[in-house]
């Protein structure tokens, strides 16, 4: 960025907020205010939509005892938004950051705002016009390509290992029934398939664990369940809210789909009825739905460090004059964990969706394996803490 004049830098967020999202937004903010080159630094008011309509939050001058209040707070402070853009739109947004003389923008987000980033970085490229652009990678989903893992992942994770053991215990102590946990997770299982580090040190953990990488087949949890009622009388069923048939369409259909934004049906109540129905057993379903994407006290150390580090690094980039890039993360060694940040081609990223990898579900398609537990655990941070049963 040019240094003959004091730059403004703008950061937009974008899609479901996470429980670490803020600690981005604090890293970036903290990172502009070392550079001398940089004057203003503004947010765009709820995402991109707030950009166009040219509603801005300045941040400038916060002071920085309430800045630091970002690492404490979950959702987004800035607000966010899922805004269905064209190609009029980014060549409006170019404008308005011309207007505001905003010479490098900021998007932290997952798929969707990641496919914004680079659409934004190359309108200005073919306008001609020198603007940054830089992503900032978030999503519990960890569904973003080519990096290890994405910030937002680990508390998210973390959430439903936790909640996960607590019920699973729950269920040990009266077991008179199955229990359908349902997660978050549209097309990639990575948050389901946190649910079986629940089990770590002896502790209760999932009996089942069911992802949309794998085609569910009624039928076959049918069975499942039927062999474990065989030998145990309290069961936990962990599946994803985006499970489908062989057809390839939702077990339950959608209440509400535009674009990208899915209202799944309720598919821990539909598996519960299945079982009732079908095999004539109590059974229920639980959803824990946004506290898996916004609880500051189960949240990860390790996330909330990553994500602020993120933040920090894109900001960085940026004023170093790099764009169209997203920072990401390239795992060194699992025990001990250790990974390096990197810049990545938002090319590489836009709409390319990362699914589990074959290697980290069980033949049997109805949990993960060892590779898995392996590579997730140093994500949620410290362990979970110890239980005890006489039972």
């Amino acid at each position: 960025m040019s240094e003959a004049r004091k730059e403004t830098v703008l950061i937009v967020h974008g899609g479901g907020p996470t429980a670490v999202m803020n600690a981005s937004l604090y890293g970036a903010v903290m990172e502009a205010r070392q550079n001398k080159s940089v004057g203003r630094i503004l947010a765009a008011k709820n995402g991109t939509g707030g950009l166009l309509r040219e509603e801005f939050i300045d941040l400038t001058d916060v002071p920085e005892d309430r800045l630091r209040l970002l690492v404490k707070t979950p959702g987004s402070a800035i607000g966010t938004s899922r805004d269905q853009l064209e190609a009029p739109e980014y060549e409006a947004m170019v404008r308005i950051l011309e207007k505001h003389q905003i010479g490098g923008v900021l998007m932290n987000g997952g798929n969707g705002t990641m496919d914004t980033c680079g659409k934004l970085h190359k309108t200005c490229r073919a306008l001609q016009k020198d603007i940054l652009v830089m992503g900032i990678p978030k999503t519990m989903d960890n569904d973003l390509a080519i990096t290890d893992h994405s910030p937002g992942y680990g508390s998210a994770a973390r959430y439903i290992a936790q909640s996960t053991r607590e019920l699973a215990a729950d269920i040990k102590g009266l077991p008179i029934h199955v229990v359908v946990l349902e997660v978050s997770g549209r097309n990639a299982g990575w948050v389901a398939a946190a649910s079986a580090l629940a089990a770590d040190g002896n502790a209760p953990g999932p009996d089942l664990i069911y992802l949309p990488e794998r085609t569910f087949d009624e039928e076959r949890f049918i069975q499942d369940v039927s062999r474990l009622l065989k030998v145990k009388k309290g069961i936990l069923v962990v599946a994803s809210e985006g499970l489908k048939d062989k057809e390839g369409k939702p077990i339950v259909e959608p209440l509400f789909q535009v674009g990208r934004s899915t209202y799944f049906g309720d598919v821990g109540t539909h598996l519960a009825n299945v079982v009732i129905r079908r095999l004539g057993y109590k059974a229920r379903g639980e959803k824990p739905g946004l506290l898996g994407r916004c609880s500051v006290q189960l949240r990860s150390k390790v996330d909330l460090e990553e994500a602020e580090l993120s933040g920090t690094l894109a900001c960085r980039a940026l004023l170093q004059g790099k764009t169209g890039k997203m920072v990401g993360f390239r795992r060194v060694s699992t025990q001990p964990y250790k990974v390096v940040p990197l810049l990545i081609d938002i090319d590489e990223v836009m709409m390319h969706e990362k699914k589990l990898p074959d290697a980290y579900i069980n033949a049997e398609g109805n949990g993960v394996t060892q590779q898995f537990t392996d590579w997730a655990r140093p994500l949620i941070g410290e362990g979970l803490g110890e239980m005890i049963s006489f039972n």
